[in-house]
């Protein structure tokens, strides 16, 4: 592993203007030179070869909201302007401990790069807060507050050199091991946010964990300290950059293993109404999709079962992190609804509830996992239909006619929404998790056999499907009024639709479905001879306003 820097054009600009600023204010009455350093995730990507345009730089005699003003009037000097930028955009933050921000800091874009800067500093913690009390500190002081030793090095910008105060962080880099630079047991005990920053980052770089440092993960007392001191909010944020990492699944696998599942994924508060969740089964479901994340889309073996359900449910971008989400989520499946809010309102999943409340998942994502958990029966029942005849073969040729028709499967597709896919494979991996091994084979076979079945009947987007008429043409063909008949009346177009997909004569699915519509209309009217009454009244009554207010007009 290298354990020099080699800079940028950018970052070498940026160093010379950040020394140039140093040297200027060490100019000014009562101010001495400061020492600069470029710090953290910077300095370990660059060891690693990866480049990243976010920059902390750390200063020992000043904060960072001051350093500042100094660069913005440096950079104002008549003959500083041909050499660097004019301005640059500094901005203050207000510190934010909820947030993880302990400190005031500046924020900046320069040259292209993203710059924060703040002054080196001690913590000191109390019993009751993960929020530490601040003070200016050394070097060796910042490096040692760290969440992790490959995160506290530092590149030194006067002599262009790497410094690791811990002493471990080029060690521990070349190891593959995220290990804190202070005793791990106190390090989570004083923050235990540094327990999700720990697998964090153990899954983006692919490290392990310290074997010291995982035996105090899985102490049950941090485990408590982590609930009394960490905001769901600040649980959510780690987990979604867990998920939308190079490595959910390890980060998953982590979770799992140290015993942190229902730490994280939980219902605050509602312990004696939802047990712990049992996890025994759960790497089944994290590990297959892993397999169907890595499954190829081209090459010869295009009909292989892995392939047909990446092809058919993981097609976009964003769908991978919707799936990985998901899947955090296969051990409440089954779980009990809780009671509904109000009287004869639905009630939302456990799933859901877990979500919203355990890691403050935003609305669109709750609804996600409330959907696929309320679907869940559906959609086993719907793929048992087609597939329990026992013809499993991808092979299209080779499949026999499905028990379930076209149009039912299509008003299945239209009842999950337009994220049935997400619903589809939360329902495959909450099978797979429950399933023998032999039972996990045959589920490997029905549901591309079932998807396959939906690609060639052109279902895959039949919740798109518009009526080929509209709701103002059915109550001029039937002489009526619109009412409440009219949307079960374009559902029943909609089925006709679905039953007669090469027909798209809109008055032969009038035709068709007329009767039925009929029936609708005159059902619809029955149901409002004490409404008719009422409006009749309500007309009379408009009626002698209008006279009275005639009256008095002409008077």
């Amino acid at each position: 592993m290298r354990r020099t820097i080699e800079l940028s054009d950018q970052e070498a600009t940026l160093r010379q203007l950040l020394l140039d600023v140093s040297t200027y204010i060490g100019t000014l009455d009562g101010h001495s030179r400061p020492q600069l350093r470029f710090t953290g995730g910077w300095v370990r990507d660059k060891l690693l070869g990866v480049g990243s345009k976010d920059i902390d730089i750390a200063i020992d005699s000043m904060t960072g909201y001051r350093f500042g003003l100094f660069m913005k009037q440096y950079l104002e000097q008549p003959d500083t302007q041909a050499k660097y930028p004019k301005s640059v955009k500094l901005s203050k933050i207000e510190a934010n401990p909820e947030k993880s921000k302990h400190l005031e800091t500046t924020t900046g874009h320069i040259m292209g790069l993203d710059i924060d800067l703040v002054n080196l500093r001690k913590e000191t913690y109390t019993e009751d807060s993960r929020n530490p009390q601040m003070e200016f500190g050394t070097p060796e002081d910042d490096a040692l507050r760290r969440d992790a030793t490959v995160n506290a090095m530092f590149y030194n910008l006067d002599k262009s050199e790497i410094e690791d105060f811990t002493g471990r962080g080029f060690q521990d880099m070349e190891r593959g091991v995220i290990k804190t630079p202070l005793s791990p047991y106190q390090t989570f005990k004083d923050d235990p946010l540094r327990l999700l920053r720990a697998i964090r980052f153990a899954s983006r770089l692919g490290y392990s964990i310290d074997a010291e440092d995982e035996r105090a993960m899985s102490d049950p007392g941090i485990w408590e300290e982590f609930k009394l001191k960490i905001t769901r909010e600040r649980v959510g944020i780690e987990v979604t950059k867990m998920l939308q990492g190079p490595n959910p699944r390890l980060a998953l696998h982590l979770i799992d293993r140290l015993g942190l599942y229902n730490t994280i994924f939980t219902i605050p508060g509602s312990e004696s109404c939802h047990p712990a969740m049992a996890l025994s089964f759960w790497h089944k479901a994290y590990n297959q999709l892993q397999a169907f994340v890595d499954a190829k889309l081209e090459g010869p073996d295009t009909q292989n079962a892995m392939t047909i359900i990446r092809s058919i449910l993981l097609g976009k971008p964003e769908d991978g992190y919707r799936m990985w989400l998901l899947c955090a989520f296969i051990p409440w499946a089954r779980s009990a609804r809780s009671a509904a809010k109000k009287p004869g309102g639905t009630a939302p999943t456990s799933a859901k509830l877990a979500a919203h409340e355990g890691i403050k998942a935003d609305n669109h994502s709750a609804k996600l996992i409330d959907d696929a958990a309320s679907h869940l029966e559906d959609i086993i029942q719907v793929r048992k239909a087609v597939t329990e005849d026992g013809s499993m073969s991808t092979n299209p040729l080779k499949r026999k006619q499905d028990k379930v028709s076209r149009q039912e499967q299509g008003l299945s597709i239209r009842e999950w929404g337009p994220d049935w896919r997400c619903s589809v494979m939360y329902a495959i991996l909450t099978e797979i998790a429950e399933s023998t091994p032999e039972e996990h084979h045959e589920l490997l076979e029905a549901y591309p056999h079932w998807l396959s079945t939906l690609k060639d009947l052109d279902l895959l987007e039949a919740y798109q499907l518009k009526p080929l008429v509209d709701g103002r043409k059915l109550a001029k063909d039937f002489d009526t009024n619109n009412g409440p008949w009219v949307g079960k009346a374009l559902r029943l177009i909609i089925a006709w639709q679905l039953e007669n997909p090469d027909n798209l004569n809109p008055e032969a699915a009038i035709s068709e479905s007329r009767e039925t519509i009929i029936g609708l209309i005159q059902d619809e009217k029955q149901s409002r001879p004490s409404n008719a009454k009422s409006n009749g009244n309500n007309h009379e009554g408009n009626r002698k306003k209008k006279e009275k207010k005639e009256k008095k007009e002409k008077k």
